[in-house]
């Protein structure tokens, strides 16, 4: 029996998003339906709707989410109904040639549900990121889902599944923080404030949140930033050095995902440092470097996917901290609201007014 439900709907490029009726159908061989309790509007939604992912409109928005498994297909042994998971967009595969070489946190062939979820005319949705969360109900892979302790709340919970996760990944997982090391982080949003929390976790002495807002400067002191760079009226590479004896830091982490400030961060950092991109460019955007500085200045320059994170490994381990008191995932949600709010989300974001707006079930 397939389920109408609520969802948040992108039709098309640029246009506001609309709440219309989803069907979603029962779970077939490897799926599992489950109850969304919570959704975070991130980023990555607004880049769906502005048509800067692909354009296989319509788009059933939504991925940073928690909820119940309410229904299981054939074959699903990783969960069962009841379970409290959260939603996550690297369901490895097991047999590409990244997980052959034991790398699955670089999986090249996650899994997706192979049904589609539809309008009520029928017509078939493309799910963000494989998950489509904006909605009471989705359809899943049942590898997406990842048991997690059903103390921690789901509108925290849920941010795991995309931003938190991609920000403190980069610090812990691609950034390879270590105790004692000097970490910048340039651009205090969501991921960023995650990745300077990540810093934190992994015992970084000197944590520098650069951005051009003093209001999100002040967030990232509440995540464990030591010193702040305001870089609209200062030169972030200049005031780097002169916080680390002129050197620099040991890890630059890029969480815009622009080139001048990729260009900040690569310059910021000490010789043999690394310099880590999480923010994600657009289309056409391109990197100019001296080759002879790339060489020169040694050390590392990667790119974090999700964090480098494996889902079933760091989500139970971030939800374990969070209990703990020991990773404020609280301070990651702004505001709780409805489906019906989602767009106006939207521009509080874009305004840089929130870290994160989260609809709740």
């Amino acid at each position: 029996m397939a389920y109408e439900v609520r969802g948040v709907v992108a039709r098309g490029k640029g246009r506001p998003v609309s709440v219309e009726t989803i069907v979603v159908p029962d779970p077939g061989p490897g799926e599992a339906v489950v109850d969304v309790q919570a959704c975070g509007v991130c980023h990555t939604d607004l880049h769906y709707r502005e048509g800067g992912i692909n354009d296989e409109f319509p788009f059933l928005l939504g991925h940073e989410a928690a909820g119940v498994v309410s229904a299981v297909g054939e074959g699903v042994t990783n969960v069962a109904v009841g379970d409290y998971v959260v939603l996550n967009w690297r369901a490895v595969c097991g047999e590409c040639r990244a997980c052959r070489k034991g790398q699955l946190q670089y999986c090249f062939n996650t899994h997706n549900a192979a049904q589609k979820m539809t309008l009520a005319d029928g017509t078939e949705l493309s799910p963000a990121l494989g998950i489509g969360a904006f909605a009471e109900k989705t359809l899943v892979h049942s590898g997406q889902c990842t048991k997690v302790d059903p103390a921690a709340p789901p509108a925290s919970a849920g941010l795991l599944g995309c931003g938190v996760m991609a920000g403190v990944g980069a610090a812990i997982n691609t950034g390879a923080v270590q105790r004692g090391e000097t970490v910048a982080v340039f651009g205090c949003g969501g991921v960023g404030d995650a990745a300077i929390a990540g810093a934190k976790l992994a015992g970084a002495s000197t944590i520098i949140a650069v951005d051009i807002s003093d209001t999100k400067l002040e967030w990232a002191k509440k995540f464990g930033a030591t010193h702040t760079v305001n870089s609209a009226g200062t030169d972030p590479v200049e005031a780097i050095k002169a916080l680390t004896g002129g050197f620099g830091v040991d890890v630059a982490i890029d969480a815009v995902g622009h080139p001048k400030v990729f260009e900040q961060a690569f310059y910021a950092r000490d010789l043999a440092g690394r310099v880590v991109m999480v923010g994600v460019p657009t289309p056409g955007m391109e990197i100019t470097l001296p080759a002879i500085e790339i060489f020169g200045r040694g050390g590392a320059v990667k790119s974090s996917w999700y964090g480098d994170c494996l889902p079933s490994r760091d989500f139970p381990m971030l939800v374990d901290l969070y209990l703990q008191g020991r990773f404020d995932l609280d301070a990651f949600v702004s505001e709780t609201i409805g489906l019906d709010d989602v767009e106006a989300a939207f521009s509080k974001m874009h305004a840089g007014e929130v870290l994160r707006s989260v609809v709740v079930f």
